[in-house]
């Protein structure tokens, strides 16, 4: 059984169709790429998928069970293209926002995953004073906060440097490994490096392509 299926997705702004019957399945330890050009309707998946958009028609499932509020909050952790941090609060006082158990989330900080992120570093910087990379890195620990089997990235690796993408994409790895799910919408072929599955959106459509494709096979399927 596929962890998440996304089952005959229409979304519209007014009159305009941006989704259009799309469906695509991921499962357990699997990660997969969302491709397509600006505009396609990318980021209004992952807003559906992560429960913040409704679709107009369709179907979000997780675990062959419809989804509904409560398992689209157990189940998913979104991790948005821009900053969704409060910059004058400090690091930790941003993930004290997501983390309820300050002692889950002390623990998490000195031993556990947030400490593989470098979270630990960082907990008395301001998050406004932050880098790309760390701030992407603080986003990713809010997404995690209750441990969703699903992840959720719309352009992780936007305006980050080469050390900060590879220390993402390194950490991405290991959440795969661990039974993880994630779903990422990306512009960066690299990223597809990691992807058992792509799907490129167009036309309001989406089908599955072949994970190998890179440079202009890729573009025409896209474009």
């Amino acid at each position: 059984m596929e962890r998440v299926v996304a089952d005959g997705i229409v979304s519209a702004y007014g009159r305009r169709v941006v989704l259009n019957g799309v469906s695509l399945s991921a499962g357990a330890g699997q990660c997969v790429g969302i491709v397509g050009a600006n505009g396609c309707g990318k980021s209004t998946l992952l807003n559906i998928l992560s429960g913040l958009r409704d679709a107009d028609r369709g179907g979000i499932f997780f675990d062959g069970a419809r989804a509904d509020r409560r398992t689209y909050k157990s189940y998913t952790g979104y991790v948005p293209q821009e900053s969704n941090l409060i910059p004058e609060l400090s690091v930790k006082d941003n993930l004290l926002i997501w983390y309820r158990d300050r002692r889950f989330l002390e623990h998490e900080i000195n031993e556990g995953f947030l400490k593989t992120l470098g979270i630990d570093k960082m907990c008395r910087m301001k998050a406004g004073r932050l880098s790309g990379g760390m701030k992407k890195r603080v986003s990713i620990a809010c997404a995690m906060a209750g441990k969703p089997p699903v992840l959720i990235l719309d352009e992780p690796d936007a305006a980050l440097d080469l050390p900060a993408k590879a220390d993402i994409r390194g950490w991405l790895s290991g959440y795969r490994q661990s039974g993880g799910t994630i779903l990422i919408a990306t512009h960066e072929e690299s990223d597809l490096d990691i992807c058992d599955r792509i799907y490129a959106l167009k036309g309001g459509g989406c089908r599955e392509i072949d994970r190998s494709l890179r440079g202009e096979k890729l573009l025409y399927e896209i474009q």
